[in-house]
């Protein structure tokens, strides 16, 4: 089970885009990577079709490592926290480490 879901607003701590944050679209937890918005854009060059005579070049999602990204419990300051698990009696529920175990929605 991935710790970081949809939705989640997270922060790049290593590789090329340290630093920036954005929102989570998708997580894909086979590949063990998140599609977040505004990083990892790629191009993809596709060959001429009936459907597109003319070919060319399509942006794509590029999905970041999950071991690359944190999540951002304080959106002000974007702090940052890992995240561990509490039973309640619901089930489980994310908690935010760094921040002596508050709970995440």
């Amino acid at each position: 089970m991935a710790r970081i879901r949809k939705d989640d607003l997270v922060k790049v701590v290593a590789g090329d885009h340290k630093g920036t944050t954005g929102k989570v679209v998708a997580v894909v937890p086979s590949k063990n990577v998140a599609l977040v918005e505004g990083i990892g854009i790629g191009r993809r060059h596709v060959k001429p079709s009936q459907l597109n005579p003319r070919g060319g070049k399509k942006d794509i999602h590029v999905g970041v490592s999950l071991h690359k990204l944190a999540l951002v419990v304080d959106e002000k300051s974007t702090t940052t926290s890992r995240i561990g698990y509490k039973k309640t009696e619901t089930g489980k529920m994310r908690v935010a480490r760094q921040l002596k175990n508050k709970e995440i929605k």
